[in-house]
């Protein structure tokens, strides 16, 4: 039986296009107004993503070749070929994105079916197996689409992916001391889940229709209205991708 996940490359094959169409919608002086991310301007974000598409194309190569290919080499060559990609002038920027994602996507429908199960390991250390390439690019360019700061938020983003980003955000901080225990609830009672350390007596629920609380967990801006038990501001969550 085949593992291409077949319904998580459409995911992500739209949100490649949802990410280029905001880059285009981008003026060239654009470019450099602040995205949402300290620090980083709207052409680092755009850097960012272009080179992720590389990295990502990296571990497709692995799988393929059974030939270990880190996503970068090291963190300094990840960190020093944004700097570079966001100085580069906007036309130039907009040309190295369109082609970081056609290589990914000819890499991504080239896979043969037998290479699906290959584990590879991600930028942080984690063995994973290569179908999850699909689901990391879904979650970089739906997240980093709002991070641009232009004129989406996460109400544009699909609800299934906003699922899917929550139900990630929950699984990395399982457990963690440094995470508040917090219950997150979707508005119609569908969706639950607990962030932090499970053994709290108390946990704090914030209720929210999905695309606020996928905000939330990314650390995102929250396009509507959060309910904390209690009242007040939720408790703010580590920082997360």
């Amino acid at each position: 039986m085949s593992a291409r996940p077949a319904a998580m490359l459409e995911r992500a094959a739209k949100g490649t296009a949802a990410f280029e169409a905001a880059v285009h919608r981008l003026t060239d002086p654009g470019f450099t107004r602040p995205s949402y991310l300290p620090g980083w301007s709207r052409a680092h974000v755009a850097a960012h993503v272009a080179r992720n598409a590389d990295a990502l194309g990296n571990l497709l190569t692995w799988a393929r070749t059974g030939t270990e290919t880190p996503m970068y080499a090291n963190a300094d060559q990840r960190a020093r070929e944004i700097e570079e990609g966001a100085r580069r002038r906007p036309e130039d920027l907009r040309e190295e994105l369109l082609a970081a994602d056609a290589r990914l996507a000819v890499g991504l429908a080239a896979l043969p079916d037998e290479c699906w199960a290959a584990t590879v390991r991600t930028a942080r250390g984690r063995e994973v197996p290569v179908s999850q390439v699909p689901w990391m690019r879904v979650r970089e360019v739906w997240v980093h689409v709002v991070d641009l700061n232009i004129d989406t938020s996460f109400d544009d983003v699909p609800q299934d992916v906003c699922v899917a980003l929550v139900d990630d955000v929950a699984a990395s901080f399982r457990g963690r001391p440094d995470c508040p225990a917090v219950r997150l609830r979707s508005e119609d009672g569908a969706h639950s889940w607990l962030l932090g350390e499970s053994a709290a007596a108390e946990p704090v629920v914030v209720s929210g229709d999905l695309p606020s609380l996928a905000a939330y967990a990314t650390g995102r801006p929250v396009p509507g209205p959060l309910y904390p038990t209690g009242g007040g501001t939720p408790p703010k969550l580590p920082a997360w991708l």
